[in-house]
């Protein structure tokens, strides 16, 4: 049975279907795995046991009758401490939210639940979502998995180790400037970005909707195609094998490698060697809006965010971790009229964008510049923070500036990881372009 918590959650889902795994027995493996977890405090904020072997006993039961929902209907996942989970605490990371209790799911664990997936619990995250780097002295700082004292990634960091540690088969994320690449990336998994307004955010607590987006956090591509049609309620993508060969990826220069770390420049290069080994076709290109549009990233993000919650910091700002509580503030400086700039200067850089892409089956970058930072020094040097924040998000935050959809994947090389970028809800054509790269990868 131990070997099912490092199992991927389709071939859990296809062993339940074979009469193989039993949920519940599957159910109990997990929750036991969690309560003996060392980190068991630091990555869950609280377990769902009674729920999650209620569910578990239910797709038991489908399973005996023929009756299962999908493919990985009876397969436990966690999910961020920002999904509405009813009746149980949701409370984003914060004590500016302790005890909020909603009444009702978010919709998209609504879709999960309905589709069989069992809820084992809500995962600890950065403060309200606002820092990619996955520290939060607040409520609960998970570790890396490969390296203890080092930070995992934000903001959907016990989405990510509840899976890296195998205490998940699937975690359940948000991203707003790279919230589930990140910690996918520095802990060896694949991370689905969504384009925004694709996935429902009923439910979900916002940091700034107008960026905010729904993902999974997997080990294979093949979970996070599956995990997406959950999510959505939908039919999931035929998951079989494709190729690269004649797959012409373009690799954007633009940003993308400024002050790129030697480990993340070694494990893109592996990787995009692998790629071109398989028939990948790789061009180099650059385009010159993308520089315009991160240059704008900092009053569109902070002026959102600080809008969407400035009430509630004000009102109680000595209970927030002072790094997160001086990026909020920074968004009071901004003004309505450059917000309102900024956005006309965004769209054009979005269609700038797309047309420069046009002809390529996605476009590739490194899915983070640097190595997850040292915990113990991010938590007493500002400076540092500061600037190992800013690098961590920054090629991110081209696929959520661009509106893009994205998906990391791992290099081969512990805590480095390659991005393939898709246009605007073609999440479908990006994963399986996804598939073969991984394929080529592994």
């Amino acid at each position: 049975m131990n070997d099912w918590l490092t199992k991927s959650a389709a071939d859990l889902g296809r062993g339940i279907g074979a009469g193989e795994i039993d949920p519940v027995a599957l159910t109990q493996t997990f929750l036991d795995a969690i309560d003996a977890h060392p980190h068991r405090d630091r990555i869950y904020a609280r377990v769902t046991a009674r729920r999650a072997m209620a569910e578990a006993q239910a797709a038991k039961e489908r399973a005996k009758l023929g009756q299962r929902r999908s493919v990985l209907d009876g397969v436990p996942i966690s999910w961020k401490d920002l999904f509405d989970t009813a009746g149980v605490a949701t409370e984003a990371g914060s004590t500016l939210l302790k005890d909020r209790t909603p009444d009702h799911d978010a919709e998209v664990l609504r879709n999960a639940t309905a589709m069989g997936l069992v809820c084992l619990g809500k995962t600890h995250m950065t403060e309200l979502a606002f820092s990619g780097l996955g520290l939060n002295p607040v409520t609960g700082s998970p570790p890396n998995i490969n390296d203890e004292d080092a930070v995992s990634g934000g903001s959907s960091s016990g989405a990510a180790t509840s899976v890296a540690f195998g205490l998940a088969a699937i975690g359940i994320g948000s991203d707003t400037g790279g919230s589930v690449r990140v910690p996918a990336c520095w802990n060896d998994l694949v991370g689905l970005k969504t384009t925004a307004g694709r996935v429902s955010a009923e439910g979900v607590v916002p940091l700034a909707p107008k960026f905010d987006t729904v993902g999974p956090l997997t080990r294979t591509v093949e979970d996070a195609a599956l995990m997406l049609a959950a999510l959505e309620g939908t039919k999931p993508i035929d998951a079989a094998p494709t190729i690269l060969e004649n797959r012409h990826f373009a690799i954007l220069d633009t940003c993308a490698f400024d002050d790129i770390r030697d480990q993340p420049r070694a494990g893109f290069q592996s990787a995009q060697t692998r790629l071109q080994d398989a028939g990948a076709r790789l061009t180099h290109i650059d385009i010159p809006e993308v520089v315009e549009a991160m240059a704008l990233a900092s009053p569109l993000f902070t002026a959102e965010a600080y809008g969407t919650w400035k009430d509630v910091i004000e009102a109680n700002p000595d209970a927030m971790f002072p790094e997160i509580l001086t990026r909020f503030r920074i968004g009071k400086e901004v003004m309505a009229a450059d917000y309102v700039a900024a956005w006309q200067a965004i769209d054009r850089c979005r269609a700038a964008y797309l047309k420069a892409t046009a002809g390529f089956d996605a476009v590739l970058i490194p899915s983070c510049p640097i190595m997850p930072p040292n915990a113990a020094r991010l938590a007493k040097d500002h400076d540092y923070f500061v600037t190992e924040n800013l690098l961590t998000l920054r090629n991110t935050r081209i696929g959520n500036l661009m509106g893009l959809c994205a998906v990391t994947l791992p290099t081969g090389l512990p805590s480095t990881g390659i991005m393939l970028m898709g246009a605007p809800h073609t999440e479908e054509r990006l994963l399986r372009v996804s598939l073969a790269a991984e394929a080529a990868l592994a």
